[in-house]
């Protein structure tokens, strides 16, 4: 596979959209509750939500089926090619266009809102973030730079990134590439790579979040995002939950 050495994986037709149709009905139910919930939020400057399988705005009938889409062996086999030592489920987010249609897309790493550039880089080394890109109509797709989950920012890239030296982190990247996707592709790339979503045509899809059984990676699990007992009993792979509630509940014990 071309992961390791480039950050991405494309995998062209991974699903049949006539597969997507059940999931597609439940992240619809999600999307116009969730906007109904943060109106002004999606009217200024959203690009996206995350937490689809806390209990918020889904059905039980509903969680469960995405739990099980989720933990399905058909995502299980490409994950545990990927990270084949206890991987462990993070979230769940869901990409559309912003309302605004001046709203700019970003440069960045999803490291940068929470650690400092020094640990950023340092994460690079340590554990594995993927995002698993679902989507359920033809879009622009992302563009990323391709290796830079193993190594930091050029001097372009940086100052792009950050937006010194007077540039702006929607400038054009002369690494940059760009990877339109159709529905039923599954992209797969790394949350430590520099990356922008490209936004245009009916873009509506579903990111799922899964890294390294990391207890440091544990803090950013909502328990309430994850399945109970009797969930767990119908997911076909629920190891993946079972890590992140095991983890989970270790870092809430131990004394941060």
């Amino acid at each position: 596979m071309g992961y390791d050495k480039n950050g991405y994986l494309l995998l062209k037709k991974f699903y049949d959209p006539s597969d997507l149709k059940e999931l597609y009905s439940i992240l619809i139910t999600f999307h116009e509750a969730w906007k109904k919930d943060n109106s002004d939020f999606y009217s200024k400057r959203a690009i996206n939500s995350a937490y689809l399988t806390s209990p918020k705005y889904l059905s039980p009938n509903d969680r469960e089926e995405l739990f099980k889409f989720i933990g399905s062996s058909k995502l299980m086999g490409i994950l545990s090619s990927l990270i084949p030592d206890k991987a462990m489920f993070m979230n769940t987010q869901l990409f559309f266009n912003p309302v605004n249609k001046e709203q700019k897309n970003y440069w960045h790493r999803d490291p940068q809102y929470v650690l400092s550039l020094d640990d950023q880089q340092k994460a690079l080394k340590k554990s594995k973030v993927l995002h698993f890109r679902i989507p359920l109509h033809d879009e622009p797709g992302i563009e990323l730079v391709p290796g830079t989950h193993k190594r930091w920012d050029s001097k372009e890239e940086l100052e792009v990134r950050l937006e010194t030296n007077g540039k702006k982190n929607n400038d054009d990247l002369s690494s940059g590439l760009k990877i339109n996707l159709e529905a039923g592709d599954l992209l797969i790339f790394s949350a430590n790579m520099i990356h922008r979503g490209l936004y245009g045509m009916n873009r509506f899809a579903l990111d799922i979040l899964f890294c390294d059984s990391d207890v440091e990676l544990a803090q950013f699990v909502d328990l309430d995002c994850l399945p109970g007992k009797a969930e767990l009993a119908k997911i076909e792979n629920s190891e993946i939950f079972e890590n992140a509630l095991f983890l989970k509940n270790k870092f809430k014990a131990e004394p941060q």
